[in-house]
């Protein structure tokens, strides 16, 4: 194996696999902002409604031990427990119904691992 083909692979390993965590994000929310993140951990509330006007099914929150962030999702909505890997784009302050959800990420994909 070429060793610029090592060195990327260990880089993506110690990186986690790419993967954000939650408390980066919302202590620096500023820096993520608008920008594409892949977070992992465990839904600790979902709700399954149409939100109207956000064109989205529902909004369920992850925590991966660091935080917890809100998501929105075009998918549909794991259920609670359920460890879910989440790609998508960092939005700030959202008010959703009167309801203010802070700083979220808009879900692009979404993998359920249990």
């Amino acid at each position: 194996m070429k060793p610029t083909i090592l060195i990327a692979a260990l880089a993506v390993v110690l990186t986690g696999c790419g993967t954000t965590r939650i408390g980066r994000i919302l202590n620096e929310p500023g820096r993520y902002q608008n920008r594409s993140v892949t977070v992992e951990g465990r839904v600790t509330t979902a709700y399954g409604a149409n939100i109207p006007g956000l064109n989205i099914p529902g909004v369920y929150q992850v925590e991966d031990g660091t935080g917890k962030i809100y998501v929105l999702s075009t998918q549909g909505v794991p259920t609670r427990d359920a460890r879910v890997r989440v790609k998508g784009t960092v939005t700030p302050g959202l008010n959703v119904g009167g309801r203010s959800f802070g700083t979220a990420i808009r879900a692009r994909d979404m993998d359920i691992r249990y």
